[in-house]
């Protein structure tokens, strides 16, 4: 386990040692990227220019949110919505999908730099993702989801060698609010590897309303590792007398320590019916819900 008094002056004298000048951190709001930007805002101070890209992949409600938790760091917000969807227009493939939004991103990230002149970026890059995206297993946004050529002159991580469990209590440690520290894991690529095959407009509607749904329901009560709803394809149904053919919502909810393993939670019945009911009445083009039993291994937690 990290010593979380040793670790915090050594990474902010390695954010000093690494960043010169202007830089950049891709602040999420999760809790990897949030004790980034905290770590090095102690290390270069106003140098530093966190930067939130709305991709239209998010949650509901989420960008509103972070904009009001991150108000006091002078964060700035960029709208880039229509150009991740027309980025992911015919990609089906997972591996595929985060690539293309690791490189969209990344070019956001230059566009924004070259306007200030900032040359070095931070990201919230944790040693799963590496062990991961190292051993194929899939390629995280932040790692094997990078471009081969990027224009910044260097990239900086303070926290790749800590897993989840121990960035929390980096996040303790700094005073971050309860929000931030016991935040759920959500991956890079956003709801788009929530949606089996081609990320469409209308899909990451229906599975943003679905997760949004799961989440009310589990997160309070149950405090999973992580929770959601995924958009895995469509089947037949029936609505007010009228056959249908809708989404199917599969819903996810693990317990968990690190991510690199996980079980599914043992829901009670009647909460799994709830659901089911909240899902099917509120979103109409939803036919059926299911949920996934899949420990990890062999199911990853995330559906791609």
């Amino acid at each position: 386990m990290v010593k979380v008094e040793k670790f915090i002056p050594k990474a902010i004298d390695r954010i000093k040692e690494q960043a010169k000048g202007k830089t950049i951190i891709a602040l999420s709001g999760g809790v990897d990227s949030s004790v980034c930007a905290v770590l090095a805002y102690r290390a270069i101070g106003d140098d530093l220019i966190p930067i939130y890209i709305d991709t239209g992949l998010m949650r509901k409600g989420e960008t509103k949110r972070i904009k009001e938790i991150f108000e006091d760091m002078n964060l700035q917000t960029i709208d880039a919505k229509d150009r991740f969807l027309e980025a992911l227009v015919g990609i089906k493939d997972p591996e595929e999908k985060r690539k293309v939004v690791g490189e969209t991103f990344i070019r956001v990230f230059e566009e924004e730099a070259r306007e200030i002149n900032a040359e070095y970026l931070i990201q919230g890059t944790i040693y799963p993702d590496r062990i991961e995206s190292d051993g194929g297993i899939k390629s995280h946004h932040n790692v094997g989801g990078l471009p081969e050529h990027i224009d910044f002159k260097g990239i900086i991580e303070p926290i790749d060698d800590l897993y989840k469990d121990e960035v929390r209590e980096v996040a303790w440690a700094l005073d971050l609010p309860e929000e931030i520290c016991e935040r759920m894991p959500f991956p890079g690529p956003g709801l788009s590897v929530r949606i089996i095959g081609e990320v469409t407009e209308e899909k990451v509607d229906v599975v943003r309303e679905a997760n949004a749904i799961v989440e009310e329901e589990l997160l309070e009560q149950f405090k999973p590792w992580q929770t959601f709803a995924a958009v895995i394809g469509k089947g037949t149904g029936v609505k007010g007398d009228v056959r249908v053919h809708g989404w199917i919502i599969a819903v996810r909810a693990v317990g968990s320590r690190d991510g690199m393993t996980a079980e599914a939670l043992e829901l009670p019945w009647e909460t799994l019916r709830k659901i089911e009911s909240r899902i099917s009445g509120e979103i109409a083009s939803v036919a059926r819900v299911l949920y996934d039993l899949s420990p990890k291994p062999p199911a990853t937690i995330e559906f791609e």
